[in-house]
């Protein structure tokens, strides 16, 4: 096995051979650019860190997983395409068969299909094991029926992972199930939400007699529960370690924008400044002990709600101080010639104000912490 310095070596040279340049602004070329750069990766041998090699990774041990992820964040290249990778693989590494992961890991992994989640609900967001979405079997299908909000990615992807309720309703988690549905199944159709930012990056889901192949079914019928607190651990600790050195990236560019600005000098603004410095440093080692736990048990563990907690309020209190470094050209807009940097500061504070929400809501993640890491007494489930 190489060592971490001529693991690095190694990388730099790819990532400086390969490089797939800057990101075009037109957003069906970025797609295409993104698609093709993470073919490349796993063409090239340089993808999924801690995916199995037989679907197209590289089963890194943890320091060389630590030093994949840092010479990433530092080379400014592109990320995985949506959540499947992070969420739904390691899902399907560990309950799927044979044939699911010969079906769909590799071709995800590639960026060949994107995977997006359908989890919450209208009325089912915190309190997941209410939710409604019903899936009744008819010979070798089910018949799904009812409705799946805040979907990232959902216009640009090929599958669908699922929660449905297979079991009554007063089953809650015991009577859930986990599918795969490919979204261009008859009766599936999309209604994109827009958000504070003017884009639409998440949207609803809408099933009506949607009927899905029991063979997509992942696990046992009824048994989607358990299989999902994995999918929601690894969610929570995706892309950790790699957010963590983009934030190091963003940190550093903060303090240059005070600099830029002569805000420098005053102790309150250099207090803050230090805040974001500690902040971004722990948040490199939670990252780092994410990575560990789940090669050590293959599963992030309950703490991965700390780490993502934590994360989360970083990513808004961050935008929050460059907002107020800017003062009142913060009122305006990307597309505002006397923006600051393009309104980059700007959007980012609209889009981390959903930090907070999405991936399990603080209240959520503090539940986690307290009843699974603290040990407290569990809050009484909902009738």
């Amino acid at each position: 096995m190489m060592s971490s310095d001529e693991f690095r070596a190694a990388l730099r040279a790819f990532l400086r051979d390969h490089h797939p340049g800057k990101r075009p602004r037109d957003a069906s070329e970025a797609l295409a650019w993104q698609r093709s750069w993470l073919a490349t990766l796993v063409d090239r041998g340089w993808a999924g860190p801690s995916w199995p090699v037989a679907f197209g990774g590289m089963e890194l041990p943890f320091e060389l997983q630590v030093a994949y992820h840092e010479e990433f964040g530092r080379a400014k290249v592109p990320g995985p395409l949506a959540t499947g990778t992070f969420i739904a693989a390691p899902t399907i590494v560990r309950y799927g068969t044979d044939e699911q992961r010969e079906r769909w890991l590799r071709p995800m992994l590639r960026a060949d299909t994107i995977w997006a989640q359908g989890f919450s609900e209208p009325d089912a967001g915190s309190d997941l094991p209410a939710l409604r979405t019903r899936a009744v079997r008819d010979g070798d299908h089910y018949i799904v029926n009812g409705a799946k909000v805040w979907s990232s990615a959902a216009d640009i992807a090929t599958h669908l992972f699922a929660l449905v309720r297979t079991g009554t309703q007063e089953s809650r988690d015991r009577g859930i199930s986990y599918l795969v549905v490919e979204v261009d199944s008859p009766g599936l159709t999309l209604h994109p939400i827009r958000d504070m930012t003017g884009g639409s990056h998440f949207a609803e889901w809408i099933f009506e007699d949607v009927r899905v192949p029991i063979e997509n079914r992942i696990g046992d019928e009824d048994g989607g529960w358990p299989i999902a607190r994995t999918s929601l651990g690894h969610e929570r600790a995706a892309n950790s370690l790699s957010g963590a050195t983009m934030y190091r990236r963003v940190v550093d560019e903060l303090i240059e924008l005070a600099r830029d600005r002569g805000l420098t000098g005053d102790p309150i603004i250099r207090q803050r400044l230090m805040w974001a410095e500690t902040q971004v440093r722990l948040a490199y080692l939670g990252g780092a002990r994410q990575i560990e736990n789940i090669v050590r048990n293959g599963e992030p563990g309950p703490i991965s709600s700390v780490s993502r907690l934590g994360f989360s309020l970083f990513e808004q209190r961050l935008h929050e101080l460059a907002t107020d470094l800017i003062g009142a050209y913060g009122l305006l807009g990307q597309r505002d010639p006397d923006s600051v940097q393009r309104g980059r500061w700007v959007w980012g504070m609209l889009r981390t104000r959903a930090s907070t929400i999405g991936a399990g809501t603080a209240e959520i993640q503090r539940n986690t912490a307290a009843e699974r890491v603290l040990g407290l007494p569990r809050e009484p489930n909902p009738k």
